[in-house]
């Protein structure tokens, strides 16, 4: 018996096993006696990307209704350490160490919120970069309804005006109006020590950003950083002090530290370098796929930290895993076009193309396409059909997505 270890259930994750479990189906007899397992954290596939949303009721999807009929089993621990030359990891479950042998593994454990050592953060600081983080927040300001004379309780701070804490702050005056129920005027506050908001977005997309932040009652500071955080105020680096009882940090994304434990030097965001292929330069029998994976999309450009990157890379490292282990063809990654779509809430959204984001659709045309990828591109087939799983995993590039629809 060969085993794949496929370490994460997020985006890369989850297509890394249903990719491995289409090309051994298609091997047939040849791939006899191969073992695929995913081990993660938690037993659900989470569409993270949507963690921003007031409604996240369909944002976490069970894996044994994907991974179970196509033959792949699931491990619920937290992995603790990759051992490349024992070729075995530990994991933890429930208090009990798991030592899991593997003879290929992909590295698929995507990233987290970078929080920096800012005091008070970690006491009193709420993020969305997960489902339970998100679910905190919603829970946190549900109390601040039934207690709305907290201190700070009508102002929310996002800390980060990168393309989470844009679309963060873009969300939140319509759901804090509902849950105040329009008895108090409450404030958002976008903070970012950039000098301006979306840096990454490009000078053709900006003037878009600000007029919807604008238009949906944002307040903008630029070229600040939060310096303290406390139960009822921020401190920021211009000496001000804002009196909140919600701060959301959105500011930069890391890599899993497990990408630490590889023999390869990191990137500044925590990243292995992969090949074509996507495997781990140095690492014998090594995959990474999505967050944790830095790769050549096109011949100028590197992967970017997201979905649109991060499934078609699991996609490509579960087909070419299984090809490493049996002697087999793998498929080299290129991914020959780049957007970005950035939801504004009410005020519509902005759908960028190429590497320099010009705008090419933006309001309820770009919105259109946003709710197509939140709610659509981006999911599963979820009728538990085994041969549509297979199908969906198919290394092949989806064209981009369609302007307005």
């Amino acid at each position: 018996m060969s085993h794949v270890l496929i370490v994460g259930s997020g985006f890369a994750g989850l297509w890394a096993a249903l990719g491995a479990a289409r090309r051994v189906d298609e091997l047939g007899t040849v791939a006899d006696g191969v073992k695929i397992t995913v081990v993660s954290e938690r037993p659900f596939h989470d569409i993270r990307v949507r963690n921003y949303e007031t409604d996240l009721t369909d944002c976490r999807i069970p894996l044994g209704k994907l991974l179970d009929p196509v033959g792949v089993d699931h491990i619920a621990a937290e992995v603790t350490a990759v051992d490349v030359e024992a070729r075995n990891v530990t994991a933890k479950r429930d208090g009990q160490t798991l030592i899991i042998d593997y003879d290929r593994l992909v590295l698929a454990a995507g990233s987290r919120v970078a929080r920096p050592h800012v005091p008070g953060l970690a006491e009193f600081g709420f993020d969305v970069d997960t489902f339970d983080g998100a679910g905190r927040l919603a829970a946190h300001l549900d109390t601040l309804a039934v207690n709305p004379h907290t201190w700070g309780a009508d102002t929310v701070v996002v800390v980060g005006a990168g393309l989470t804490g844009i679309e963060t702050a873009c969300e939140l005056p319509t759901r804090l109006a509902a849950i105040f129920e329009n008895s108090r005027a409450p404030k958002v506050l976008l903070v970012d020590h950039n000098p301006h908001v979306g840096s990454d977005m490009g000078a053709s997309a900006r003037p878009v950003i600000e007029i919807a932040l604008s238009d949906n009652g944002v307040e903008v500071m630029t070229g600040v950083s939060v310096t303290a955080v406390d139960i009822g105020a921020v401190t920021l680096s211009s000496g001000e002090t804002v009196s909140t009882a919600t701060v959301v940090w959105c500011a930069g994304m890391r890599a899993n530290p497990l990408t630490a434990q590889l023999p390869v030097t990191p990137d500044r965001f925590g990243r292995v370098p992969v090949d074509d292929y996507l495997r781990v330069e140095h690492a014998p029998g090594v995959f990474a796929a999505g967050d944790v994976a830095a790769a050549r999309v096109d011949d100028g450009h590197l992967s970017v930290m997201s979905c649109q990157h991060g499934r078609p890379m699991g996609r490509y490292a579960g087909y070419n895993v299984i090809g490493d282990l049996l002697g087999r063809p793998m498929r080299a990654l290129r991914i020959p076009w780049y957007v970005t779509v950035l939801d504004l809430g009410p005020a519509g959204a902005v759908y960028t193309e190429g590497w320099d984001r010009d705008v090419v659709a933006t309001g309820a045309v770009a919105k259109a396409t946003k709710k197509t990828i939140n709610t659509e591109r981006i999911y599963p087939p979820l009728t538990g059909d085994r041969q549509a799983l297979l199908a969906a995993a198919a290394p092949d590039l989806q064209d981009r997505p369609a302007r307005g629809g």
